[in-house]
């Protein structure tokens, strides 16, 4: 299938209501698509369907469901080579109102992340991530059209459009993977710690971003062990994601699906103290009683859900295709909800937060969401 084809069907099918989802995975060159035949709102509860999820941070919420067996499943390799700057200037006129209103925010966010610092002080967290949001007009409407710059500017990243009648059309480029399982084996990563990147990966982290990434290392290695084999804990890392940089830890081991089913490990991972906080419901309590606005699927998860993949047994038989040397596997990716917007009346609603702890500055976690709103800006 051509690009140019792919993505007229998925302006069709947005045009006609229906559900969708396009995305690439990082590292990857394939686009791909599921085309929801009708607009029927299908939810998922047990994580056992086949398809693609889309879930909210408030885990008591639906998560809704593309089913495999009820979608087009399409796919296109990316060679248009179109590149963006990474650095794009952005421009935004400034009104009076619009001053006010960035000065109305900045005072609300510093208040609310002072709240959290006190709190952390206190002793009752250890960590908490506080977010905001902020509207800008958009002078291009066209989901797929900004998805392409997505797909344009963040490499590395996960990268998607999804729309559905229900719950609106949400783009984004997330760095961070919650759950990967192929067979019995699961990946996952440990996020956390912003900085902006000038040109290298070899930086200094103060103690601030260390103990932040430490915190989301350790909860996922605790609740971990005691359910599945092999764990293998690798080096912290600097990692890029567009004009960011973070810290981060890759976790892997093996499953035992006798004991264990998606639906708990989803229980146990998600949301992750990089997202949330940490203890996880006290963290999450502050965040609902304080944050005052609801995230919906920002820091929610998505991704494929169960699908089946070929893999080669011996890459190097010349006969690669013939099935006698593959097997199948259970696939699921999944990614957590960052770096997203929610388009809406012409406006795109962005997304965007920062982990507290004990040693933040308020003005300083201001300026790191300031960063983080100008990396997706880029794409509008």
């Amino acid at each position: 299938m051509e690009f140019d084809v792919l993505f007229n069907k998925i302006d069709l099918q947005y045009s006609q209501l229906l559900p969708f989802v396009v995305y690439r995975k990082p590292n990857s060159n394939e686009v791909l698509a599921l085309l929801q035949k009708d607009s029927f709102c299908h939810t998922t509860s047990e994580y056992s369907e086949s398809g693609f999820v889309f879930a909210p941070f408030e885990d008591k919420k639906a998560s809704i469901l593309i089913p495999l067996e009820q979608s087009e499943q399409l796919s296109v390799i990316d060679t248009s080579n179109l590149r963006f700057l990474e650095k794009a200037e952005i421009q935004v006129i400034k009104t009076k109102s619009s001053i006010a209103e960035d000065n109305g925010a900045k005072a609300f966010h510093i208040n609310l992340v002072q709240k959290g610092i006190d709190t952390i002080k206190k002793g009752d967290l250890r960590k908490v991530v506080l977010s905001r949001t902020e509207t800008i007009k958009l002078s291009e409407t066209n989901p797929t059209e900004i998805f392409k710059r997505l797909l344009s500017n963040y490499l590395s990243e996960f990268v998607y459009c999804f729309y559905h009648p229900e719950v609106g059309t949400w783009l984004g480029a997330t760095p961070e993977t919650l759950l990967k399982i192929e067979g019995q084996r699961f990946y996952t990563t440990a996020l956390a710690g912003t900085q902006k990147f000038e040109g290298k990966l070899d930086v200094k982290w103060n103690p601030k971003e260390i103990e932040e990434q430490n915190i989301v290392t350790n909860y996922i290695i605790e609740n971990l062990q005691p359910l599945i084999t092999n764990l293998k804990v690798e080096n912290v890392e600097t990692t890029k994601a567009g004009s960011l940089l973070h810290l981060k830890t890759n976790i892997s081991g093996i499953i035992d699906f006798n004991t264990l089913n998606l639906k708990q490990m989803l229980q146990t991972l998600h949301p992750t103290p990089a997202v949330c906080g940490f203890p996880k419901q006290k963290a999450k309590q502050f965040i609902l009683e304080h944050e005052n606005y609801d995230r919906e699927f920002y820091t929610g998860f998505l991704g494929e859900l169960n699908l089946k993949e070929k893999k080669f047994r011996n890459s190097n038989r010349k006969n690669i295709e013939n099935d006698a040397y593959s097997t199948f596997k259970t696939v699921s990716n999944l990614f957590v909800n960052l770096r997203c917007m929610q388009l809406k009346s012409g406006e795109a609603i962005l997304y965007v937060g920062g982990g507290i702890t004990k040693d933040s500055n308020p003005e300083a976690e201001w300026e790191e969401t300031v960063i983080k709103t100008q990396t997706i800006k880029s794409v509008l």
